[in-house]
This record gives structure tokens, C-alpha cells and sequence, in this order.
């Protein structure tokens, strides 16, 4: 839907588990929500490595047929979004190249900050790309380092700025690597005898898998048939996740770095009531599905009922063509219907998770007044979004976001509700329990150099 973020993608690898294709299939359909343009899988069964990827969901992607030529203990996996690079097929992941020093294929979670002037330094020194990804800087630096493959992966990494979450997998092992930051989020669990590590925990649950831990920002974990080594690449650490994954990105029964999703976008619900004690209305409806949350938490915090006055319908099509300007305009009618009979003559509370261009707001709220809402008071749960992101997130430039260029008031009218009010970045502070997190597209202070 126009005006809805996205981030770039999800990553799930399996180490030492039989039918690692088909668990790699499970953790990625469990982590769809982070990229719908396609879709991939790598497996090694100890001496090659076989890839097949495709455009489209998991289940578009990923024929049985497929998953069938996948035979192995080990695997990665890889859903997209695309930001860096486009959608076609040399960009799909994993990326699978074979070299002098053996197989290896890569997936990569975020986006390089410096890609660009590392891409020109390889091209200088002879390196030919095979993808506009920025995701193949890191095969190219790995293949002009020296040393074991582990030093390969650390001398690379130093030279990577920006966020990113990489597994990589040889014939025999598999690497899990975080960046220094902690930008993007990366589990470990157990399962029988092997490991899974995955961009969320959501898909540990799916495959009965139990979390072990999160990776360290600056951690490369390395398994082999001895187990499971932790190595650094740097000692200059900082836990900066980016608060995106809260706000809108992760799974709500998701956990990462110890808080739970859904319990925290409730508790921003709860400070957004504590602001609006002086607010008249009948009901509270959240816009599905992230920020149902919020809205549960909204309704907590004023006592006003929380109602199922949006709809959404779960059969739109990911790749629906919109040729005209009308069938456009209907893109928000054909994801949401709103419900007449709770909304009509009724003062809402609705609770969003962000305004990114306005476009969808604006929309979402002449669609409840239009089903007979007597009043719409917009309600977001995190700060105005005013800065670009380089870090994985498909808002490049200031110009896209209507933050930067409008008030509040002047946003509340242009989306055509009777009052807006964001959450502060104190309070994002207080219901997120502290300032270890990257607000740089709230507040413009990023954590490396962009």
C-alpha cells in the first residue's frame, strides 16, 4: 500500500538439522512480513552447495519441487524487500559464489552505509559485480582478504559501515555475523542436536526450536561439526537497534534484546491515553495489523472499548497492477474495509504506527468518515518520521517524508482528521526503556557515518 514502510529483509540459517531446506522453508514463511519480492534458499550437504531462489512469496518461490533438489544438514535463507539494488533476479538472495577457496553463499539483513565507495575501490582493483546489491561488497572483500576464511569475515566486516545482519555458509560450516551497532536484530536456538539463527524469534516457534541468545553486535558466531564458536570482529561496540523493528517492522510475538513486541507497542498505547485525558470519544480502532497493539494499549490506558472498526482482507494480491489512477485510489479500499456498524456515529481514537508520506492516513481516515465516523482523532505510536534512513529502511531522501515538510496541524489537516497527536520521543524513550536504540529517523543523530 503507497505511503506503508518496508524493510529490506529477513534471514534464517540451520546448522546440522536433517531437512534443513524444509526447516529453512518454515522460518522463512515465519518471517514473510519483512520482505514479499522474493524469496531463496541455499543448502550444503557437506561437499557443494545447491541455491534456488525465485520472485514472489515463500510459497511463490519456493516450489515443492525445489525445496525436493535441496538436500543437506545445513542451510540459509533469505526473504527481500528490495532498497538497495532493485528486484531482479542477479539481486535475489542467497548469493552463491564459488571460488578458489571453496563454495560460499550469503544472505544479509539491512544496508551498507559506505556501499558505494567500496563498490568503486573493488571495481578499481579489478572486482566485476554480478548484482546492483550492496549485499556483494561483502563476497568481493572476503575474496581479497587473507587468512582463514573466519579472519576473511572479521577483516571484512571492518570495513562495512551501516547495518547488517550476514549469515554465510560454506561446505562444512555456517557463520552468523552482527554488526557492530546492533542495527539489525539476530537470534541463535537450539533444536535437537543442531542450531537455527534467525532475524526474529517468531520463527524459532514455528519449528519448536529454543532460543539460546541474541548475537552481540560485533559477533560472528561459527558452527561447525565441534559446535558453536563466538569470535569478534571488533571490540568498538554499541547496542543501537534500530527502533523501527518495535515500532513497526518485527512480528508482535516476537522478542528481541529481551522485550517483547506486542508488550511494548501496548505500552505505547498506554502513554499516548495518559495524553488525551481531556479527549471525548466513543472507541479506539487500530489500524491492522501492527498497530493492534497499540490500540489494546490505548484502550487500557482511557478505559474506552476497543473495537474491530477496520477490516482487513488477507487476499489482496502482493503484485496487483494498478493501471489507472481509480484503480490506485482503491488500493486502500481493497486492503481495508471499515466496519459501518461500529464506526457510524461514533468519535474515534485511531491508533497508527507512523506517517511516512500521508497518503494512507489520509485515505484510512476519509474511509471510517465515509462509513459514517462522526469524528477521527488520529493517534500515532511513535515520534514524526523527518530524516532518511541508510540502514535498511526504504525512506532515502526528506523529500518523501510529510513530517519534514508540515507541522502537525497542518499534517492533521492535509489527512483530514479532527486531531493528531504523535508520541514523543521521551515518551518512545520511556516505553522503550531507555536510549539504546537508533532513533536517527526521528531525530536525525545516526549512529555511523552516513
Amino acid at each position: 500500500m503507497q505511503g506503508e514502510l518496508h524493510e529490506e529483509c529477513g534471514v534464517f540459517g540451520v546448522y546440522h538439522l536433517p531437512g534443513a531446506a524444509n526447516l529453512t522453508y518454515l522460518g522463512l514463511h515465519a518471517l514473510q512480513h519483512r520482505g514479499q519480492e522474493s524469496a531463496g534458499i541455499a543448502v550444503s550437504d557437506g561437499d557443494s552447495i545447491r541455491c534456488r531462489k525465485g520472485h514472489g512469496l515463500v510459497t511463490e518461490a519456493l516450489s515443492s519441487q525445489k525445496l525436493a533438489e535441496l538436500t543437506g544438514e545445513n542451510a540459509v535463507g533469505h526473504v527481500r524487500y528490495s532498497t538497495a539494488g532493485g528486484g531482479e533476479w542477479e539481486n535475489i538472495q542467497p548469493l552463491l559464489v564459488r571460488a578458489k577457496m571453496g563454495s560460499l553463499a550469503a544472505v544479509h539483513n539491512g544496508q551498507i552505509a559506505n556501499a558505494r565507495e567500496l563498490r568503486e575501490e573493488l571495481e578499481e582493483q579489478g572486482s566485476i559485480f554480478s548484482s546492483s546489491s550492496d549485499s556483494e561488497i561483502l563476497l568481493h572483500l572476503i575474496q581479497r582478504g587473507r587468512g582463514s576464511l573466519l579472519e576473511k569475515l572479521q577483516d571484512a566486516c571492518r570495513r562495512l559501515e551501516g547495518a547488517f545482519a550476514f549469515l554465510v555458509l560454506t561446505e562444512q560450516s555456517l557463520y552468523a555475523i552482527r554488526d557492530c551497532n546492533g542495527l539489525r536484530p539476530l537470534s541463535v536456538a537450539r533444536r535437537g542436536q543442531g542450531y537455527c539463527v534467525s532475524s526474529e524469534s517468531c520463527a524459532f516457534h514455528l519449528i519448536e526450536a529454543e532460543e539460546v541468545r541474541e548475537l552481540e553486535p560485533g559477533e560472528i558466531l561459527k558452527f561447525t561439526a565441534g559446535g558453536m564458536e563466538s569470535h569478534r570482529y571488533t571490540a568498538d561496540t554499541r547496542h543501537r537497534l534500530c527502533a523501527m523493528e518495535y515500532v513497526y517492522f518485527a512480528r508482535p510475538d516476537s522478542d528481541i534484546e529481551g522485550r517483547n513486541v506486542h508488550s511494548l507497542r501496548r505500552r505505547t498505547g498506554r502513554l499516548l491515553a495518559r495524553g488525551d485525558k481531556d479527549l471525548k470519544a466513543d472507541m479506539v480502532v487500530g489500524v491492522p495489523d501492527s498497530s493492534l497493539s497499540a490500540a489494546m494499549g490505548y484502550s487500557e490506558g482511557s478505559g474506552l472499548p476497543f473495537e474491530m472498526g477496520l477490516i482487513k482482507n488477507r487476499y489482496v494480491g502482493r503484485t496487483f497492477i494498478q493501471p489507472t489512477q481509480e484503480l490506485r485510489d482503491s488500493g486502500v479500499k481493497m486492503k481495508l474495509a471499515a466496519n459501518r456498524s461500529a464506526v457510524e456515529g461514533k468519535r474515534l481514537v485511531l491508533l497508527d504506527d507512523s506517517i511516512v508520506r500521508g497518503t494512507t492516513s489520509r485515505r484510512i481516515v476519509r474511509l471510517l468518515k465515509e462509513a459514517g465516523a462522526r469524528e477521527v482523532h488520529l493517534r500515532i505510536a511513535s515520534p514524526p518520521l523527518r530524516y532518511p534512513c541508510f540502514y535498511g529502511v526504504d525512506i532515502s531522501t526528506q523529500e518523501e517524508l510529510i513530517s519534514a515538510r508540515l507541522s502537525v496541524p497542518e499534517l492533521c489537516r492535509f489527512v483530514g482528521a479532527d486531531s493528531l497527536r504523535f508520541l514523543t520521543e521521551q515518551e518512545m524513550q520511556e516505553a522503550y526503556g531507555g536510549e539504546d536504540f537508533c532513533f536517527a529517523c526521528f531525530d536525525g543523530r545516526y549512529v555511523t557515518r552516513v
